[in-house]
């Protein structure tokens, strides 16, 4: 699918998903996206030419240290959710994603300058979804600080 394809429905939406530092890692080695748990809502959620952002509260889903950092960022590349077999009692849904070169980037510098943190006591709230929605300029504040090759 071409760029032109990609925009042919209009403005991309732009999407936060939180996943731990090493899934990301798995995520961007095999070009998909995998969040909550292997459900295919938040996929579904997302259309052709949407951006996706990870954000890594830890290293490790369980036992690892607090991240609390921005860790991928790239953008759906078809309308294809899928399942893949990770083992036999766990079958996760998919997407195609083509990542950017980026540099994680710590939330706490952001803080106040992301609309959903800003002056909020309690900016970690909107994480615990798994997934949710930003608007383009907080997509392009984190997308800089991550020093994320966006065309």
């Amino acid at each position: 699918m071409n760029t032109e394809d990609l925009f042919e429905r209009g403005m991309p939406s732009y999407w936060i998903g939180v996943v731990s530092a090493s899934h990301v890692q798995r995520g961007v080695s095999g070009g998909f996206a995998q969040m909550c748990h292997g459900k295919s809502a938040p996929l579904r959620r997302m259309q052709p030419g949407d951006w996706l952002v990870y954000y890594s509260p830890r290293t490790e889903i369980r036992d690892g240290k607090p991240l609390q950092a921005f860790t991928a960022i790239g953008r759906v590349m078809d309308d294809h959710v899928y399942e893949y077999a990770m083992s036999a009692t766990f079958v996760p849904y998919r997407r195609n994603i083509e990542y950017v070169p980026c540099q994680e980037a710590r939330i706490k510098g952001l803080l106040d300058r992301l609309s959903f943190t800003r002056g909020k006591r309690n900016w970690g709230y909107p994480f615990r979804t798994g997934h949710f929605e930003i608007n383009q300029e907080d997509f392009f504040t984190i997308a800089e600080a991550m020093h994320a090759a966006i065309e």
